[in-house]
């Protein structure tokens, strides 16, 4: 597919008439005008402002050019309007000597995913006071930013997949911002897709020792202490690259949400687990016969994101040598230029010699819509 442009309408405009946004709604406390074919935000109540899409955009190339002098300003994809504000992904514009241009915040709800601290190259990007270029790439779970060519922000998160794409004017006064030559490039859309129909094991089969039931929906996990050797529910199928999510619910002992094993070794599989347990260490990384912990959360990092006796969700993201686990939103291990398997089979884990109560809910990977 072809760019195609997404703001100022020229060509339908007669001469002497003002040029309008045909494809945007204003919101919050900006002014926009459109002038010589340029959109520009102007600080007005003092709150911020956003100029936002009436479509909403999954997969999507975007670019742009912006123009600062002073302040700051951003621009939101995947984003939504929730009690009056902005949430969701958004591309810092960032003058300041700070200089985080094209770094990744989450407004409205994390706060910063992938700043430009020990990137000098990218913070040298940005050019105050000039037009810089701007190239936003969202493809499922993938986020990537360029700032006048160089690489900024490469992020694997999956809270949104779809959403408005919105131009910021922040809060303050004599605020001022200027975008122009908007063109976006549509993708398709990525989508989450069950792969345990909540209802039967279909797809999956049972190894080792434990329980598993399935009621109202829910799978049920369980194992005795009295018992020394592992369970685990596994799928069928086996993936390379992929997104794949889970809610669990841990009580009692320890568990994991496996990905990319092999159906061999004393407890049954090898490979990465994303730890579940009910008091310590969600969302860490373990290589089961292989290097054990690689990546561990102290108590301290777990207690911020991790729900006791609660439905938690356990998302992991492993595409190519590039590993990252999120429990609820919050990134709780990442890898790079790992050196471990690169496919295999997802499982759930019961736990050898433990007493072990866990229940799932909503195992989905994600794919592209066609």
């Amino acid at each position: 597919m072809a760019l195609i442009a997404l703001g100022v309408n020229l060509s339908g405009a007669a001469a002497g008439e003002s040029e309008s946004l045909f494809n945007w709604k204003e919101h919050g406390g900006g002014q926009w005008q459109i002038e010589n074919g340029t959109i520009v935000g102007r600080s007005g109540s003092g709150d911020t402002g956003w100029l936002h899409t009436k479509e909403e955009y999954g997969d999507f190339v975007l670019e742009l050019d912006v123009k600062i002098e002073e302040g700051n300003s951003g621009i939101q994809v995947r984003s939504h309007i929730t009690e009056g504000q902005m949430a969701g992904y958004q591309i810092e514009v960032d003058p300041s000597s700070r200089a985080w241009s094209g770094g990744l915040y989450d407004a409205n709800r994390r706060g910063w995913l992938q700043n430009l601290e020990g990137k000098p190259t990218a913070q040298k990007a940005f050019k105050t006071g000039e037009w810089n270029h701007y190239k936003i790439r969202c493809v499922g779970d993938h986020i990537q930013t360029w700032v006048n060519g160089v690489s900024v922000a490469d992020y694997r998160d999956s809270m949104d997949l779809s959403g408005v794409i919105a131009l910021q004017v922040h809060s303050g006064s004599d605020m001022e911002v200027r975008y122009k030559n908007i063109q976006i490039e549509e993708l398709g859309r990525h989508d989450w897709k069950p792969i345990w129909d909540g209802e039967s094991f279909r797809g999956w089969h049972r190894i080792g020792e434990g329980t598993w039931k399935i009621e109202d929906g829910t799978l049920i996990g369980k194992h005795d202490e009295s018992v020394s050797g592992f369970g685990h529910l596994v799928t069928d199928k086996a993936y390379k690259d992929l997104t794949v999510r889970v809610k669990y619910r841990a009580f009692e002992g320890n568990s994991g949400l496996y990905f990319r094993i092999a159906e061999k070794g004393f407890s049954g599989v090898t490979g990465f687990q994303a730890e579940i347990d009910p008091n310590h260490d969600a969302g860490g990384l373990y290589e089961t016969n292989g290097r054990g912990w690689v990546v561990q959360p102290s108590d301290k990092e777990v207690a911020k994101f991790f729900h006791p006796d609660d439905w938690n969700q356990m998302a992991v993201s492993a595409h190519g040598d590039r590993v990252v686990v999120t429990v609820n939103g919050y990134r709780s291990a990442e890898l790079t230029e790992d050196v471990g398997r690169r496919s295999g089979k997802i499982a759930l884990q019961l736990h050898g010699g433990q007493d072990v109560h866990v229940e799932f809910k909503e195992v989905e990977i994600l794919q592209a819509v066609q």
